[in-house]
C-alpha cells in the first residue's frame, strides 16, 4: 500500500524504518470521486497514488485554467494556501478516480521536528515544483502551442490516453479545435 509513496520519498532522502513507520501511521488515505473538488483552505498536501488530479485557477469569466496535472507519484497542494493555512487561489479536482495519501499542515510539521529528513524532502520537493513553474512560465511565453504541445507528451507520458482533450488545451493555452488540428500535423 505505501510503496509509491515510499518509494517517491527515497528519490530525494533515505529514511530508515524508524522514520518511516511514524510517518505510514500519520499518512491519511482516501478515495476521490472523479470531478471532486477537494479544498477552499488548503489543509492538505497530497500524493497521488493512483489516478489524476489537476490543479486549475478560474477566472472572473469562469473560465478554468489548468496550471499543473498530478498522477501517480506527483504531489498536488496550493502552496501558498497550504502554508498560511489562507482561503486557496488555486482549486484541486479529481480528473478521474484517484487515490491519495494526504498530511495536514500541522501533522507535516510536527513530522519536520521528528524525522527532519522530511524537512529536506519538501524542501526539494518545493526547488523543483518552482523550476518546473518557471520553465512553463517560460514555456508559455517563448513557444508555440505545437512546441508546448510537444513538452506536455514529454513530461506527462500516456497521460494523453487517460484525459479529456479540453483539459489538455486548457493547460496549454489553447482551444480544443487548435490542439485537434496540432494532433493531425503530428500523427
Amino acid at each position: 500500500m505505501y510503496e509509491l509513496i515510499l518509494a517517491n520519498f527515497s528519490m530525494h532522502v533515505a529514511l530508515d524504518a524508524a522514520e518511516t513507520e511514524p510517518i505510514k501511521t500519520k499518512l491519511q488515505h482516501k478515495t476521490i470521486k472523479k470531478s471532486t473538488i477537494l479544498l477552499d483552505i488548503c489543509r492538505h498536501i497530497c500524493f497521488v497514488n493512483k489516478g489524476c488530479l489537476r490543479i486549475f485557477n478560474t477566472d472572473k469569466d469562469g473560465e478554468e485554467h489548468n496550471i499543473l496535472f498530478c498522477p501517480e507519484n506527483w504531489w498536488a497542494v496550493d502552496i501558498a494556501s497550504f502554508s498560511g493555512q489562507t482561503p486557496a487561489f488555486y482549486t484541486i479536482a479529481a480528473l478521474e478516480d484517484t487515490e491519495v495519501f494526504y498530511l495536514s499542515y500541522n501533522v507535516l510539521e510536527q513530522l519536520y521536528i521528528e524525522i527532519p529528513k522530511l524537512e529536506r524532502f519538501f524542501r526539494i520537493m518545493i526547488q523543483n515544483g518552482f523550476n518546473l513553474y518557471q520553465n512553463r512560465i517560460t514555456s508559455n511565453l517563448s513557444k508555440s502551442a505545437e512546441e508546448r504541445y510537444m513538452l506536455f507528451q514529454k513530461q506527462y507520458p500516456k497521460l494523453e490516453q487517460r484525459i479529456a482533450q479540453k483539459q489538455i488545451a486548457s493547460y496549454l493555452g489553447i482551444t480544443p479545435v487548435f490542439l485537434s488540428m496540432i494532433r493531425k500535423r503530428n500523427s
